[in-house]
């Protein structure tokens, strides 16, 4: 249990398999994200797909689960609960600014005693960070009807698999037409805008860990390299080239 005398507590959390979390809830908030790979989390005000770029802030007694595309690596920071009255009162997506990982990163080495000074200047840190960052319409709307569900982690566990939207729907049982239907009214995108959505969230992920745009390119299912750079600058509104140099900052919204 934290206290005011130890405001939060922060960890890294790494495995070689798939990590599922159930439904629970806790008095502490959670700042929570990946160190690499995609996290679909579910909270009691939404659902989304989260890339490595960004964190979900989570505010204390608020249903949420969590689920890994792979095997995991990430970190978590739980703030007491008396320490979240400046934060985010909603769960929310937020980027994961450069100081913000490397303030997280020094206390996850923190003994779990009280802070000394130097700690609480960290800590505080943190807190600015959460408090200050805006919030970002970041990620993937996940469908809730089992059947869609199905379709939709089906995509986010092969982003390359080519089916067409007819071939997965026959796979999860479902007509085509139907899954058209109840896909875009529960997510707000048609299942192939969807998927184009998913692969440009790994296609920034791989671009912020230094992969060649081919190389990209290729482990998202696209024979044409020419074909990915017009997509995703098409939705971008630049080039993957570009983006990655960090010339521009992502427009991506829900």
């Amino acid at each position: 249990m934290l206290s005011p005398s130890l405001p939060l507590r922060a960890m890294h959390i790494s495995q070689p398999q798939q990590r599922v979390t159930a439904a629970h809830r806790h008095a502490s908030g959670q700042l929570f994200g990946a160190m690499r790979g995609l996290l679909s989390v579910a909270a009691d005000s939404g659902q989304w797909v989260v890339p490595a770029s960004h964190c979900v802030w989570m505010p204390p007694h608020h249903v949420h689960a969590l689920r890994s595309h792979g095997p995991f690596a990430g970190w978590s920071v739980y703030v007491d609960e008396t320490s979240c009255a400046d934060l985010p009162a909603a769960p929310c997506v937020m980027r994961v600014s450069g100081l913000l990982r490397e303030a997280v990163g020094r206390a996850s080495a923190w003994d779990d005693g009280p802070l000394d000074a130097r700690q609480e200047r960290v800590a505080a840190v943190i807190l600015d960070e959460i408090a200050a960052a805006p919030h970002e319409p970041f990620g993937l709307p996940l469908p809730t009807d089992p059947r869609l569900l199905r379709v939709a982690r089906a995509i986010l566990d092969d982003l390359a698999d080519e089916r067409g939207m007819g071939a997965l729907a026959a796979w999860a049982g479902v007509s085509p037409r139907t899954l058209a239907r109840r896909f875009t009214q529960e997510t707000g995108f048609t299942p192939s805008a969807w998927r184009q959505r998913a692969r440009i969230l790994r296609a920034l992920e791989l671009l912020a860990g230094g992969q060649p745009v081919t190389t990209i390119a290729l482990d998202l299912g696209y024979d044409n390299v020419s074909a990915f750079i017009a997509m995703f600058k098409r939705v971008m509104g630049v080039t993957p080239g570009r983006y990655g140099d960090g010339s521009e900052s992502s427009n991506i919204g829900v």
